[in-house]
């Protein structure tokens, strides 16, 4: 804005106009996206084989990476226009007031801002016996209280100040918008880069910093309850909702209470714009280095480590190449287009810093008949993730089977910080004491989603560590779900069914014979100790304080029988292992084949 007569003519409505008019750009490739992963992708997945079909399957994947883009860029120009009008709604609303004060005093405001008045009537001659000439410009002098004895000099004075503090202010909010709006530009082309969708992440950041007044992350709920989360969100415009998920995305994406599909939406963006800041740093440290050389010196060892590798590692390449991992199997699930045998899948958390979190979901929970939460356990992160969402696939697959026709949704739940090591960190149970109160948030705000506890059967599954999270969890008692599974379990930090909150009729165990991990969990520590009576099928053998895991008889859950081997094999297709869980999360129990 650079003069008064700007600001007092600006049409801001015709800034919000223009705002709706990217916000529904931004939505339809929105929407478009979805269609082209959910539609056309899958039906050309069901129907279509060969090179003919890779080749469009692999333009399709890139036209839903490019809408990706335009609904990120256009949500940001939409917020930048709705944060440059309402901000400057302030200081025109000021301009307009001291405007209508001049003109009820017959003031006149000129094109520089200065005021020129009429000499009040209640002036005393001056000195000289003449009067005070009549419309003196009155200078921009804050607070200099030049009024002297003309009342009406001090009235234009401190309009003219007030004019001109109006104009400060929207230069202000003009400047820091302006400098965003410049950034909001794009090259040419078909193919959006990674370098692009850094650029984005970039943009988003300078906007966040130019728009902090209008949409305070501050408003958004941290620390509350998931019931909490989803009231003030459902108490959000629709347009507030876009502004805040196109400021925050890793915040909103994060919000226990919110829809799926609104944490879906936020989440994919994070993920594409910390894919495209990874790819780029670790390309531009180059390829990986051997590790090692051979020794050039005729000493022993005949290789050593190589300065170059090592220089490459302190630079993060390895961290940076472990990230890529994850996120590429995660974009590997989403390239997995939707058809009758495999639902859409949506992202309800990521975050890449650590060892990394990930939420993956098979189908969309909040419409699910029945949903299945999957908590894995000990070396669980980022890097790996692949093979536990590989696993949810697998249940969604036979639960889906089984369902009789009703819905549903198989979520992997990295949403903790899991032991990476045997000894020393599985046998301590602080792991499991911070990650409970984050699974049972999720469970509360899957459950507020659904529209209450009766919304969807929810089966929490637990596999090894991440059956010591569950226990916890529901020993603290209030666990949103109906039934509680777990796989090769060490101990659930309690020595009898009952404890769970979900009740020993709904507590399912499975145990290959060669899991060495329940007599493991045993030796950590990690089970739950009461007076009782030790049997093996029935008999018994030994009594007194004994320490109990799910696997035991005397732990009292239902004890499936099990097909597969070891301690990572019980969602293996065609196993009956699998098909147990999956009846239990359809909650056809009495199909379930017991030991």
């Amino acid at each position: 804005m650079t003069s008064w007569a700007h600001l007092r003519d600006a049409n801001l409505t015709e800034f919000e106009d223009a705002a709706d008019g990217w916000g529904k750009v931004s939505s339809r490739a929105a929407a478009a996206k979805d269609r082209v992963d959910n539609e056309m992708l899958g039906r050309l997945r069901e129907t279509q084989t060969g090179e003919t079909a890779d080749a469009a399957m692999r333009d399709l994947t890139q036209l839903s990476r490019n809408y990706q883009y335009v609904y990120s860029e256009c949500g940001l120009i939409r917020t930048a226009l709705n944060g440059l009008a309402a901000e400057l709604r302030a200081p025109q609303r000021k301009l307009k007031l001291a405007l209508e004060e001049a003109g009820e005093l017959k003031f006149t405001v000129n094109a520089d801002g200065s005021v020129s008045y009429p000499v009040s009537p209640i002036v005393p001659l001056t000195p000289g016996g003449g009067i005070a000439t009549p419309g003196a410009p009155v200078p921009y002098l804050p607070g200099s209280s030049e009024g002297g004895s003309d009342p009406n000099k001090g009235k234009a004075e401190d309009i003219a100040e007030r004019i001109a503090g109006a104009v400060r202010d929207a230069a202000e909010v003009d400047g820091r918008y302006a400098g965003v709006l410049r950034r909001l530009k794009t090259s040419g082309g078909l193919e959006v880069t990674e370098e692009m969708f850094a650029d984005a992440a970039a943009d988003t950041v300078a906007l966040r910093r130019a728009a902090g007044k209008y949409a305070d992350d501050s408003d958004i709920p941290k620390g509350r309850s998931a019931a909490e989360n989803a009231q003030w969100w459902a108490g959000l415009t629709q347009e507030k909702r876009d502004e805040y998920a196109t400021l925050y995305p890793a915040t909103v994406g994060a919000l226990d209470g919110v829809p799926s599909t609104v944490r879906d939406d936020a989440n994919r963006t994070v993920l594409a714009e910390t894919h495209a800041r990874v790819s780029t740093e670790l390309n531009g440290l180059g390829p990986e280095p051997p590790k090692t050389i051979p020794n050039t010196t005729g000493t022993y060892p005949a290789v050593v480590r190589n300065p170059a590798w090592e220089a490459w590692e302190k630079a993060g390449g390895t961290r940076l190449t472990a990230e890529l991992k994850g996120m590429d199997a995660i974009q590997k699930r989403f390239d997995a287009p939707p058809s009758s045998t495999l639902p859409p899948a949506l992202l309800l958390g990521f975050d890449e810093k650590g060892t990394g979190r990930a939420i993956i979901a098979n189908g969309n929970p909040d419409t699910a008949d029945h949903t299945a939460v999957y908590v894995p356990g000990t070396t669980s992160k980022l890097e790996g993730i692949g093979g536990d969402i590989n696993r949810m696939t697998n249940l969604w697959l036979d639960a889906n089977a089984e369902a009789a026709g009703g819905s549903v949704s198989t979520i992997t739940w990295l949403g903790y910080d899991a032991p990476q090591s045997i000894v020393p960190e599985a046998m301590e149970k602080q792991w499991a004491y911070d990650g409970s109160p984050k699974l049972n948030s999720f469970l509360d705000g899957l459950e507020a989603a659904q529209g209450g506890p009766s919304g969807s059967h929810t089966t929490v599954i637990g596999h090894s560590y991440g059956s010591t999270v569950v226990g916890d969890a529901s020993r603290r008692g209030d666990l949103s779900a109906d039934d509680i599974v777990v796989a090769g379990s060490p101990g659930m930090l309690t020595g009898d069914a009952d404890d769970l909150d979900v009740g020993r009729d709904h507590v399912w165990s499975e145990a290959a014979g060669d899991d060495p991990v329940p007599a493991g969990g045993k030796v950590a520590g990690l089970g739950g100790y009461k007076w009782d009576v030790e049997t093996y099928h029935g008999v018994p053998f030994n009594a007194g304080y004994i320490q109990n895991v799910p696997s035991d008889e005397s732990f009292g859950a239902h004890r499936m029988d099990v097909d597969t081997s070891g301690h990572s094999d019980y969602w293996n297709r065609d196993s009956r292992s699998l098909k147990n869980q999956a009846l239990v999360v359809v909650s056809r129990y009495g199909d379930v084949e017991e030991d």
